[in-house]
């Protein structure tokens, strides 16, 4: 027995018959979607895989136009009278040129699934059930192939789930599964190939399998979301410009340059998490952030500077001379006399104290840096959380855009105890780490970096 399920996805035109493999496939790109009847005009084919091998063929086809003249048709050439089984009835309207002709898109549906073991019957579920549904039906069952309903957009509120729930029963259809294109369920894929399964038993180990491997990879997925989040924030904790000239053009210029340099480096993050779900560059839209004027922070002595520096300076001296600053300078008792003698120690010690000592000289004679507020990074992650809950629900053939802005954070976060955390609470101490590390603000550093990053993921989870 083949290994690969072959399945045909048929049903009633604009049902969603193409949106669902393009949901089902992660790609965006696979056929052509549009408002009007019969898009899909020829038989196309993609394949599922698992652990890097073929689990499912799915094979999109056009949608059944005309079904009520099909069957009658067909009740001519084999009248039921006659007692000729299902395909044999389908056989012999394929033998005939009409086939090739005025039921062209019917005798392909027809024919693909023939070929097929099983199909997926798409049904628009804001569509009220008709006689031309029930005559589809019936010709599809001729072909003796386990046939799957799929009742799509059942998040509409014009969904009718419940009435063409009881049609298809009434058809001997009990089978039945909700798949949104649009706005699929996170377990829907699961449900999915699990219903099929039980459909098609001889084929349950690759279902199972494809089932696994997909959860795998949107473990995966997620966790890498979250990493690229989390270097997005410890990257704008990290940004410094000093400003050595503070005068009204130099801190309107530098505010500026810090604006661009986020907004940039938010949207490539957004960029980045679209191409991880596979999504196209303008499916997300997000409101300019309303950074302020920057941000004048005294953050040089923080405890984990502190930390840095006695780790770098040891147990001697000019270590403690060093924190001494730090404390003299956070509690606003530094004189000027004082500031000078220090001056003189930070500046002496250079090659000591690497970069730090020429920020304590920078800070001492009255130089300040422009930092990224919290406010602003609260606002990015709140933002990217809403994101990765929307590409998590986001299915593939939709198409209006995700609109991110600072109101809509704000209203997820309301009901969002983790997001409220973001909202309110402490920043998670890796930022705060990054603050200490303007390196990291260019993607380089050591090991501690990316330790940052990881601790600050699990925070975004």
């Amino acid at each position: 027995m083949n290994d690969i399920l072959r399945v045909a996805v048929v049903g009633h035109t604009n049902t969603g018959k193409t949106s669902l493999l393009r949901t089902l496939a992660r790609d965006a790109g696979f056929g052509e979607v549009s408002n009007q009847a019969g898009t899909t005009r020829h038989v196309e084919g993609l394949r599922l895989m698992a652990d890097g091998r073929p689990a499912v063929e799915l094979y999109d086809t056009p949608g059944m136009e005309d079904a009520i003249a099909l069957l009658e048709r067909i009740d001519e050439l084999a009248p039921p009278a006659a007692r000729i089984d299902g395909p044999e009835r389908i056989a012999r309207f394929l033998a005939t040129p009409e086939a090739n002709g005025r039921f062209e898109q019917e005798a392909k549906v027809l024919r693909q699934l023939l070929a097929s073991d099983a199909g997926l019957y798409v049904v628009d579920a804001r569509d009220p059930v008709l006689p031309k549904h029930r005559d589809e039906l019936e010709l599809l069952a001729a072909c003796a192939r386990p046939l799957l309903p799929v009742l799509n957009f059942v998040a509409s509120p014009d969904a009718r789930s419940d009435d063409w729930r009881a049609a298809l029963a009434r058809l001997g259809l009990h089978a039945v599964v909700n798949f949104d294109t649009v706005a699929p369920a996170l377990d829907g894929e699961r449900r999915l190939f699990e219903t099929l399964a039980t459909l098609m038993h001889a084929h349950r180990p690759a279902l199972d399998r494809l089932v696994a491997a997909r959860e795998r990879e949107a473990d995966e997925r997620r966790e890498a979301a979250r990493r690229e989040v989390a270097g997005l924030l410890i990257e704008l904790a990290a940004m410094r410009d000093r400003l050595e000239d503070e005068s009204d053009a130099a801190l309107q210029s530098a505010v500026a340059r810090l604006r661009d340099v986020v907004r940039a480096r938010e949207q490539a993050c957004v960029d980045a998490l679209l191409r991880l779900y596979r999504f196209r560059p303008d499916d997300a839209r997000a409101d300019a952030l309303p950074l302020t004027d920057g941000r004048w922070e005294d953050d040089l002595f923080n405890p984990e500077t502190l930390r840095q520096m006695g780790v770098h300076l040891g147990t001697g001296m000019a270590a403690g001379a060093a924190a001494g600053v730090g404390i003299d300078l956070m509690t606003g008792g530094l004189t000027l006399g004082a500031a000078a003698a220090l001056g003189a120690i930070a500046g002496g010690l250079w090659q000591t104290f690497g970069h730090y000592g020429e920020r304590i000289a920078a800070k001492l004679r009255g130089h300040r840096e422009l930092t990224v507020d919290d406010a602003i990074l609260r606002l990015v992650a709140l933002r990217q959380r809403l994101l990765l809950a929307a590409l998590e629900g986001r299915g593939h053939a939709a198409v209006a855009p995700i609109e991110l802005s600072e109101a809509q954070a704000a209203r997820a976060a309301e009901g969002d105890p983790e997001a409220l955390r973001w909202r309110k609470g402490p920043l998670p101490y890796a930022l705060e780490k990054a603050r200490a590390h303007p390196e990291w603000a260019q993607g380089e550093g050591d090991q501690r970096r990316e330790e940052a990053i990881a601790e600050l993921a699990v925070e975004l989870a």
